[in-house]
């Protein structure tokens, strides 16, 4: 027997694709949510794009739109802003937040504002010769999420090779900046967080996120099967709260709404270091987030039912 549909919500749009680096992801994400929306019992459209026009956009104003992109562009402001002009509901932040959150370097300063930890960070120049923070250190991107484009700089000659790769990469997109952070070493840990019908932000269960071996990269997140993850790891009850409570008060800051992932490290004996925030976390098979939600009894089908109520109700 089929899944009886839900008519307290009008129609949704699940988008996936875009023209983003993170385009094959999206598209993993977007059709498991697609299909648990069916078997929430779910009206739901699925919908591939690429850069759409307005005039696409203004298309979908008979749904509530899910959409499941991750990149600057399909995450961070750009298709937010234009679904906001066109007047539509839909679930994840609204521009203003979701561009502030994409980048690496405003959510550093908004967390250090609010006393959330954060470690130093530089943008990095590929002509510098010496590492702003130090050796060893972690070069990324400011905008772009999935560890794309991480480097691991544990000497001169790992800087010099993340130099030439950035060197490389600006030659071929010349407003895309990096960062450099001191390279911490010590448990990583995500804390989700879930919107309420309150209009609040809730944490739920951590999850400890340990690579077979390096760091949690794309390969690790995607590619490899060896990565281990635990829900509520064995931590002190105050780390545990502390971390929830950050995660918490990051996403307030921001303005995020609905649903965010924000990753920490755990140094043996200090504080948490928050690593970034991903306001439009994976839907993968290996994705924190619904993880985390089928600890609480959330299956799949029933958080992207919970977030198309959301989208409707704000």
């Amino acid at each position: 027997m089929g899944a009886q549909r839900v008519t307290t919500l009008p129609r949704l749009l699940v988008l996936g694709g875009g023209p983003d680096a993170e385009r094959e992801i999206s598209l993993t994400s977007s059709a498991a949510v697609h299909r648990a929306a069916i078997d929430a019992g779910l009206d739901a459209e699925y919908r591939v794009i690429d850069r759409p026009s307005m005039d696409e956009v203004e298309s979908w104003r008979e749904f509530v739109v899910l959409p499941i992109l991750h990149g600057r562009f399909g995450e961070g402001g750009t298709l937010q802003r234009m679904m906001e002009d066109a007047g539509l509901r839909f679930v994840g932040c609204r521009w203003q937040a979701a561009r502030l959150a994409m980048d690496k370097m405003a959510t550093k300063l908004a967390a250090a504002r609010v006393g959330v930890p954060t470690g130093p960070a530089f943008f990095v120049d590929p002509d510098d010769a010496v590492c702003p923070v130090g050796l060893p250190a972690v070069v990324k991107p400011v905008a772009d999420g999935s560890s794309v484009g991480l480097h691991i700089c544990r000497d001169r000659d790992g800087w010099e090779r993340a130099l030439a790769a950035v060197k490389a990469d600006q030659a071929a997109h010349p407003h895309r900046a990096y960062m450099a952070e001191p390279f911490v070493r010590g448990r990583e840990v995500t804390a989700p967080i879930l919107g309420t019908p309150e209009g609040r932000l809730r944490a739920l269960p951590l999850v400890e996120i340990a690579p077979a071996e390096g760091v949690y990269d794309h390969a690790a997140k995607y590619l490899r099967k060896d990565t281990r993850y635990t829900i509520s790891p064995d931590l002190a009850e105050e780390t545990t709260r502390a971390v929830q409570e950050h995660a918490v008060r990051l996403g307030e800051t921001l303005g995020v709404r609905h649903l965010a992932r924000v990753d920490f490290l755990l140094p043996e004996g200090r504080e948490p270091v928050l690593l970034e925030i991903n306001t439009m976390p994976g839907f993968t098979p290996t994705s924190l987030l619904p993880m985390a939600a089928r600890a609480e009894g959330l299956s799949m089908p029933a958080l992207v039912a919970y977030l198309a109520r959301l989208a409707l109700s704000d």
